[in-house]
């Protein structure tokens, strides 16, 4: 039986098949924004117009733009735009760009609501995860500058408040924010996305089919989060597969958008992930490895270790991707080889000599201890790995 309590995330609106010209426009005349500090993708600023139409529509609103924002949100990279934004007194922040650039926003949020002008400061705001697998977040002040979201992948992370930022003198990738970090609105512009590398919009694709495959096969799953979670995975992977066959098919990336979308909803209400997470945000953080690639190399060696405890969840999985009767994990590698995304870490950079690290950090994850099938220390992370390899 279900129970909970569902609650709406404090986000105003998400726009959806509008240009962002047009629905940027209407945003900063809603707001009456006089000074909007925009956090950019540096291809995007660099080898595209996308941020120059982006300054036609600012004008004179425009308060500065950072676009040197580095992979995994560091700690330096996200001082550097907080202390330039404070700087130029912005009343908006505007990003165009990934999960990295999201994840600065809410960070460079995070600083100036909580006066931190040094990274050092950023650790009485970390959260801890207690042996038991609890996780502690200190007492953190709201944002005073909130942000407006134009992704241009598909993790997601627009949708939610919580922010991973890499602490690269010791190459851990840590967890901060609080419900006000999260994006007061969102635009979904399918033309935005045709920029994106290939790899990198399916292989962030595939990690929005993580979010919805974890949120159903959760030990907390809800009702809201299971329907979304089905919709989301037939909308990626038809969608996914169309920008595949041919990258100018904007109603497919809107689908994909779409999906990204749907799949976050158990996020947002407290669902808990799994150990594909979990371990992901570790290869992130520690073996610099691609958010959307960590799903792709562990959700489906994740899903085979949990089918003894989920298998009824995970048939939910292989109906929505329209493989009924086929296990989950070979219905998602199969989606993962067709999109021609790597599916070993090997293949992803990691390295032999990092195996043990990973296992070990990954038991500070919240979401290894959330997993489906309990994970009761690094060796058992160690398999998975070995699995994967």
């Amino acid at each position: 039986m279900y129970r909970g309590i569902h609650r709406f995330p404090p986000m105003d609106h998400v726009v959806y098949g509008i240009p962002v010209a047009e629905a940027l426009d209407a945003e900063i005349r809603q707001r009456d924004s006089r000074a909007v500090y925009v956090m950019a993708s540096g291809t995007l600023n660099r080898e595209t117009d996308v941020i120059d139409n982006v300054r036609r529509v600012l004008g004179n609103r425009l308060a500065g733009v950072c676009a040197k924002i580095g992979a995994h949100t560091p700690r330096v990279d996200v001082l550097a735009a907080a202390n330039e934004a404070r700087a130029a007194k912005a009343d908006l922040i505007l990003t165009v760009g990934g999960g990295s650039v999201t994840d600065a926003a809410k960070m460079v949020g995070l600083c100036l609501g909580n006066d931190v002008t040094a990274a050092g400061q950023l650790d009485a705001f970390r959260a801890v995860v207690t042996p038991d697998g609890k996780t502690e977040r200190p007492p953190t002040k709201e944002p005073s500058v909130r942000f407006i979201a134009v992704p241009t992948t598909l993790s997601a992370g627009e949708f939610t408040w919580g922010a991973g930022c890499t602490d690269t003198a010791r190459h851990v990738k840590e967890s901060f924010g609080m419900p006000l970090n999260m994006a007061s609105a969102v635009i979904l512009d399918p033309a935005v996305t045709v920029h994106t590398p290939e790899w990198l919009f399916l292989s962030t694709g595939i990690r929005a089919v993580d979010h919805a495959v974890e949120d159903l096969c959760s030990i907390n799953p809800t009702p809201f989060s299971d329907g979304a979670s089905m919709h989301a995975l037939r909308l990626l992977s038809r969608g996914l597969a169309a920008v595949k066959a041919d990258p100018s098919d904007l109603e497919a990336r809107l689908d994909c958008q779409l999906g990204a979308w749907m799949s976050i909803m158990g996020t947002q209400n407290g669902v808990t992930k799994g150990a594909s997470h979990g371990i992901g945000h570790v290869l992130g953080g520690t073996a610099d490895v691609p958010h959307g690639y960590t799903s792709c190399v562990m959700l489906p060696h994740v899903l085979r270790f949990n089918e003894p405890v989920n298998g009824a969840r995970q048939a939910m999985v292989s109906e929505a991707l329209g493989k009924p009767g086929m296990k989950a994990a070979d219905a998602v590698a199969a989606l993962i080889a067709s999109l021609g995304l790597p599916a070993t870490l090997r293949s992803v950079g990691v390295r032999p000599d990092q195996m043990d690290a990973i296992a070990r950090q990954s038991m500070h994850d919240r979401w290894v201890h959330t997993n489906p099938r309990k994970i009761d220390g690094p060796p058992v992370v160690r398999e998975l790995l070995d699995a994967a390899w």
